[in-house]
């Protein structure tokens, strides 16, 4: 590496800088959005018991009351989410059909009920959907209370054979919440290509997963950019990945991050690493082996790094260079040796 550690520095800093304004500019934008989803299905579906494991909360009022919706009725979530429990287009009143494809039209997602343990895709439930998808596609099947059924896999294969394999389908037990962290990395990826995702995350008071899912998001970018040939050129964006990765993680858990100790925390994580730091650059100029250590130490890096500061957030230990780095070293050595923690 041509560069002395100072003007490394440097570097970190500027990127840093401009990493942490955007992603701030787009926090910040997020959090004045609210996000709307739609459950089609009726109580027997298990919508209230599925958006509560969802959510990690109890949503008052999501299908509680017997016998099948017929009418919309709006549930706020801290404001921010709003749950439209909904009948399917095809059991609504005439009088309430228009007011129906509106909510529909606004939607962010539709989480699309059905009933592992009955009639699964039942031909009103055709209808329903066909009807829906012309509106909007940002569709989730849910079969859900396979719990209660046998032969899951040809039910899953069926629905989508019947469905075009136009959207996911994924089986889930409200009841155990088998795959309930799927069905939420889902609502989070179909978000994301709204821009909503950060809104959502911070809002249900489910985290974990939710910052397990941008850790390891976050790593396997860092090891695709350490992978790169070129030597040195992997810091300014390994910088950028690992200011949006403390970030986020600060929104999810209602704990704000100065400028100044992002920065601290992602100098003393790429430069408190600088012998295997100058070791991944020294060997990219080997073919082959080279760039597969090269990526190793960048995704290691930034993985311990994610996984010290969600450590630090979920014991209410205060994020400070200082901390972290005491943290990062626990978590580097069980991430060289391949253990994800929990």
């Amino acid at each position: 590496m041509n560069k002395s550690e100072h003007q490394l520095k440097a570097d970190i800093r500027r990127q840093a800088d401009q990493a942490f304004d955007q992603e701030m500019d787009e926090i910040n934008r997020q959090m004045k959005e609210r996000v709307m989803i739609a459950l089609v299905g009726d109580v027997n579906a298990g919508k209230s018991s599925t958006i509560n494991r969802i959510i990690g909360d109890e949503v008052a009022g999501v299908g509680a009351e017997p016998g099948e919706t017929t009418e919309i009725k709006e549930y706020p979530y801290r404001d921010k989410i709003i749950l439209i429990d909904t009948p399917g287009l095809n059991d609504v009143n005439t009088s309430n059909s228009a007011r129906t494809r509106d909510y529909y039209r606004q939607t962010d997602v539709v989480l699309f009920f059905l009933n592992a343990a009955g009639t699964v895709f039942s031909e009103a439930e055709k209808r329903s959907l066909e009807a829906l998808e012309k509106i909007n596609q940002d569709i989730i099947i849910v079969l859900n209370k396979i719990d209660a059924a046998d032969e899951i896999d040809r039910l899953v294969r069926r629905v989508r054979q019947e469905t075009g394999d136009r959207y996911e389908v994924i089986p889930v037990s409200s009841r155990t919440g088998a795959n309930i962290e799927q069905l939420r990395y889902s609502i989070l990826d179909l978000l994301k290509k709204k821009s909503k995702d950060i809104v959502f995350a911070r809002t249900i008071k489910e985290k974990s997963s939710i910052a397990n899912k941008w850790i390891i998001g976050a790593a396997t970018s860092a090891g695709a950019i350490g992978a790169a040939p070129i030597p040195g050129a992997d810091i300014i964006p390994l910088t950028a990945i690992q200011i949006g990765l403390l970030t986020r993680l600060a929104t999810l858990y209602e704990r704000p991050i100065s400028r100044e100790t992002a920065k601290e925390i992602v100098i003393a994580s790429i430069v408190g690493n600088l012998g295997k730091t100058l070791f991944a650059q020294v060997v990219k100029l080997f073919p082959g082996a080279g760039s597969v250590a090269a990526a190793g130490v960048a995704g290691s890096v930034t993985l311990a790094l994610g996984y010290s500061v969600k450590y630090a957030y979920e014991r209410g230990i205060d994020v400070t260079p200082d901390s972290i780095s005491r943290l990062y070293r626990k978590f580097r050595s069980k991430t060289d040796k391949g253990k994800l923690p929990e």
